[in-house]
């Protein structure tokens, strides 16, 4: 995979696509992490996604449709997010999660155990993405822009974005929570999500949002997490 992405993408350095090398490298400061290396990949699906590989240097790929969707703001979010991904040594542990299923599921009778296992890591994948937005979040510190990517990513478009709402997406994300707050919605809320490695957007928008009233989120700020002016 790292020769596939140094034959296929653009990768990103101070002298190639500069301003995406300077949001990384801010956002990487502001995070108190090494930067990883950052490739641009052409691909109609925006997406972003992180690979540590054991004794190289772990790299971020961000879509070229992602670059389109998003303002450089927003686009600095998706970076800290995929850093908070290393900075918490998640590929770590979902590679120990994914041997613990696949342990399981091969011994005689563990069928159970295995899809435990399986429920429980999902869980923890959608947690660890929560984390990351939060990530996100220390690092842009305006909730409306880490909100405003995960609009975009539910159902945005470059031709659409003038005309996007972060506060009636946040309204959405209310509804839902309401339409799922009965023992039927309940059951089927769990029913759909309890097999996605990510939250959904409504919610992971309603739950960054909470986290920026946090007295946690503003002590992280008053300990010296500051964006220089």
């Amino acid at each position: 995979m790292l020769l596939q992405n140094i034959g296929t993408s653009v990768q990103v350095s101070e002298n190639q696509l500069v301003d995406l090398h300077q949001l990384l490298q801010e956002a990487a400061k502001i995070l108190n992490t090494e930067a990883p290396d950052l490739y641009v990949r052409q691909n109609p699906i925006p997406n972003a996604y992180t690979l540590a590989i054991s004794g190289k240097k772990p790299f971020i790929v961000v879509h070229t449709s992602l670059v389109e969707l998003l303002s450089r703001k927003e686009l600095q979010a998706v970076l800290a997010h995929e850093l908070g991904h290393l900075k918490c040594d998640h590929g770590v542990w979902l590679t120990f999660a994914n041997i613990l299923a696949m342990g399981a599921s091969s011994l005689p009778g563990f069928g159970f155990i295995a899809g435990f296992l399986e429920e429980q890591m999902y869980r923890w994948l959608r947690a660890a993405e929560l984390t990351c937005d939060r990530a996100a979040l220390l690092v842009v510190q305006d909730p409306k822009v880490v909100i405003s990517v995960l609009m975009k990513l539910a159902g945005g478009a470059p031709s659409l974005a003038d005309q996007l709402n972060v506060d009636a997406f946040l309204e959405q994300a209310r509804s839902y929570d309401k339409a799922s707050s009965s023992p039927i919605g309940w059951y089927i809320r769990n029913a759909q999500t309890r097999q996605l490695s990510h939250p959904l957007p409504v919610l992971r928008a309603r739950e960054i949002d909470d986290w920026s009233r946090s007295p946690e989120y503003m002590s992280l700020l008053g300990r010296g997490i500051r964006r220089e002016v």
